[in-house]
């Protein structure tokens, strides 16, 4: 279909600078927006919380009000105290109960964080962990985007196995840096040249990729004086050289593309970790910006690790409800203020949610094109591994249907995976097989 002289490319409102962003399709755009429907973005977020949750035993069958699960029984949810955040959303979110990851049964409570995006098995079968389903999403799409993807954590870095700081891994052994700086990630995303001009950038970008292409030829002559365990070090070396080889490239493509404006006084970048309600709300708004100006479709969020006993994320719960002591004793000492601190989780998951359900797009949302799972792999203060606290939201215009509990119980026994499979599905990344997956979960799809 022609384009009339009266309408919009969205292309043409990003070129002309000013407050524009990437902005939602505007009734000036709306020549094509049959075809342009299939072209908006398809965006996945995986994001984790720490220390279990609460699920107390209900007295004489009643449904415990500070339970972490809404509801009681599979079926249409209902919500109590604790999830009553995400009752506003009631269409767009569905709890899952009873799955796992088969690969984390070995591993401690305060180590099941480092596979609950990838399923490995590092115990039995896998020396190192795997790739992550961020990252399998961003290795297949992520060119489409000016960042592969978004990698947060409240405590930045990789951590130790067994005490991981980071959601993603690029493959076996290759965990990627969370970043917990606010006013770091805004200028990583939306100012990454550092105040110089486009062909600066692209002048140095130039050099760095003739180093980088001598350094591969050097190394690829030398391998065949290698012993075997030798050239499989080299090998190792190589993948990272190809790897900043291709940021090069990808860095060099993105400068042919004007940055999206983006006015950072509402963002408060410089909230404090002893204000754990400006300082997560600040990081979803970077995160919601990420998506929202197109700069990426792929993004991790760690807002605690299982190990947030030596700095002050390990206060967040005392900070928020004003009581001494540790987050994580709430899991294994408090389980009055458990509740509470599900609860006020519950809330700042809800904000990131709604930011999105607000933003209009095409015929619907932003939240309707993108699917975000939240949970833990350290479900109870018992420390047991199984049966995760699992939440799934958005994705309803990439198939899924939402407003139910799921139980996967018994002989409905099905691994965590299979939702990642249909996860990947949707964002347009083919997968029938990841981690130990046995099909897709149908269960959630329309």
């Amino acid at each position: 279909m022609a384009q009339k002289s009266w309408q919009l490319s969205r292309r043409e409102l990003i070129r002309g600078g000013g407050a524009a962003l990437a902005l939602p399709l505007l009734n000036g755009m709306s020549w094509g927006r049959a075809a342009a429907g299939k072209d908006l973005p398809k965006r996945m977020v995986v994001s984790y919380i720490s220390y279990g949750v609460y699920e107390p035993k209900s007295e004489k069958g009643a449904h415990h009000d500070w339970s972490w699960w809404p509801c009681k029984d599979p079926g249409p949810l209902t919500f109590n105290k604790s999830a009553a955040p995400f009752e506003p959303l009631k269409d767009s979110v569905s709890y899952l109960r009873g799955l796992d990851h088969a690969g984390g049964y070995a591993l401690g409570g305060h180590s099941s964080g480092d596979v609950f995006a990838t399923g490995a098995d590092m115990v039995n079968k896998e020396k190192t962990n795997n790739i992550s389903i961020d990252q399998l999403a961003a290795k297949v799409n992520g060119h489409k985007t000016r960042y592969a993807s978004l990698v947060m954590g409240t405590e930045g870095g990789t951590g130790s196995y067994g005490n991981c700081k980071t959601l993603s891994h690029y493959g076996p052994g290759r965990p990627i840096p969370s970043l917990h700086k606010p006013q770091d990630i805004f200028n990583r995303i939306f100012k990454p040249y550092a105040g110089k001009s486009i062909e600066e950038v692209r002048a140095e970008l130039k050099r760095e990729a003739s180093v980088l292409d001598l350094m591969l030829e050097n190394s690829k002559s030398m391998k065949n004086r290698l012993g075997k365990d030798d050239q499989g070090k080299l090998d190792e070396y190589l993948e990272s050289i190809r790897a900043l080889e291709q940021r090069v490239e990808r860095t060099s493509k993105w400068t042919q593309t004007p940055l999206p404006e983006v006015d950072s006084k509402g963002l408060k970048l410089d909230a404090p970790l002893r204000d754990p309600v400006d300082y997560t709300r600040c990081m979803y708004d970077l995160l919601y910006l990420a998506l929202q100006t197109d700069s990426t479709r792929y993004a991790s969020f760690m807002l605690e690790s299982e190990s947030s006993t030596q700095n002050e994320v390990g206060k967040f719960a005392s900070f928020a409800l004003g009581y001494s002591g540790q987050t994580h004793d709430i899991a294994h000492k408090r389980p009055h203020e458990s509740g509470l601190w599900d609860n006020w989780r519950a809330q700042q998951h809800a904000y990131f949610l709604k930011r999105l359900r607000d933003t209009k797009e095409g015929d619907g949302n932003m939240l309707d094109r993108t699917v975000v799972l939240w949970g833990s792999s350290h479900p109870h203060g018992s420390h047991d591994t199984k049966n995760y606290p699992i939440h799934l939201a958005g994705g309803n215009a990439l198939g899924f249907k939402h407003g139910k509990l799921h139980a996967f119980e018994g002989n409905k026994k099905v691994p965590l995976a299979n939702l990642f499979v249909s996860m990947l599905n949707a964002v347009d990344v083919p997968t029938e097989k990841f981690a130990d997956s046995t099909g897709k979960m149908t269960e959630v799809l329309a």
